[in-house]
């Protein structure tokens, strides 16, 4: 079975897909298989976490700062702001789809 299912956010930060996710899951009727999950965004991206906690979110959100801080005077790149260059490159230090059974 194929079908298509769209969730919108916020902007930056973590989200929990589990609740739409199996929300849409129920209504396409699916029983066993795959779903495979993509976000064509390039300055977005998907990240497996199992644990919700608000500290781990947090934890999280403030490692990729830290990691890719917004406005890094080395980026050549800021046609849409200063955290424009760094969602890429969090982006492409998780990845644009998963695949869950």
């Amino acid at each position: 079975h194929s079908s298509v299912w769209q969730m919108d956010n916020g902007g930056r930060g973590l989200y929990d897909l589990t609740p739409k996710l199996q929300e849409w899951l129920e209504e396409v009727c699916a029983g066993e298989g795959w779903v495979n999950l993509f976000v064509p965004h390039t300055s977005a991206s998907l990240l497996l976490q199992e644990n919700a906690d608000p500290d781990v979110q947090r934890d999280i959100l403030d490692y990729f700062a830290r990691m890719v801080p917004d406005g890094d005077p080395g980026f050549r790149h800021r046609n849409e702001g200063p955290d424009d260059m760094s969602a890429h490159l969090r982006s492409a230090l998780t990845q644009n789809s998963l695949i869950i059974p």
